[in-house]
């Protein structure tokens, strides 16, 4: 317990990084057992998990950590009342909502600790992994909140006319923001397609600070006598 302790403080971000990986991992169990209430509420509670490891980050960097308590006490209690309420409006969109806001705060936190000094620690290459995760996890919750208020936002070549699901969202918020184009989910309203194509631009400008930060400071290393 000590030693797991010992290195949640040393590296934050690495177990962050960690449980976002088994999350995409273990969403996929949702779509084939979509019925099964327990799983749900252990995924739910996973997902829980995750929040306090946000929370958690947030700690460590120089952002307001009350700030993400009061974004987060709602965006927990919204989860339970969404598994109770079997995604019930308006309760999903309003889960939705506080975890876009959730995560959008985070992810602004973590872009701060990579950025708050000139020396960069293994924590801190960690978080780069850690904050692109939980850069696509915003825009998935931003796709379900655009799904609830605009229906038929997304199509797909299973089911088409089907409302998307969390996993499929978290797959197209992925495939958006690797610039990949593997997706088989499309957006076809225009409120959609606004959202994903600013997410390719955040995407793309994301990649290119995190490479001329560190080219940056690296040449400055190598210039000091």
């Amino acid at each position: 317990m000590t030693r797991t302790l010992r290195l949640f403080r040393t590296h934050p971000s690495g177990v962050l990084l960690v449980a976002q990986i088994l999350g995409i991992l273990a969403y996929p169990l949702l779509e084939v057992y979509p019925q099964n209430r327990v799983l749900t509420l252990a995924l739910s509670l996973f997902g829980l998990v995750v929040l306090g490891l946000a929370l958690a980050v947030v700690r460590a960097t120089p952002s307001l950590t009350w700030v993400a308590v009061l974004i987060g006490i709602p965006a927990v209690v919204l989860t339970v009342v969404d598994v109770v309420t079997f995604s019930a409006q308006p309760w999903h969109l309003w889960s939705d909502v506080f975890h876009a806001i959730f995560y959008g705060y985070t992810f602004v936190s973590l872009l701060r600790y990579m950025f708050a000094d000139d020396v960069v620690t293994f924590d801190e290459l960690l978080a780069v992994g850690a904050t692109f995760t939980v850069a696509v996890w915003f825009w998935a919750y931003l796709y379900g909140i655009c799904q609830t208020l605009v229906p038929g936002s997304f199509i797909a070549a299973v089911n088409p006319a089907g409302v998307r699901t969390w996993f499929e969202l978290l797959f197209l918020s992925c495939t958006t923001m690797t610039s990949t184009g593997l997706s088989d989910i499309m957006p076809v309203t225009p409120q959609a397609r606004s959202l994903v194509m600013l997410q390719q631009i955040a995407g793309m400008l994301y990649l290119a600070i995190i490479v001329a930060r560190l080219v940056g400071l690296t040449r400055r290393k190598s210039a000091r006598p």
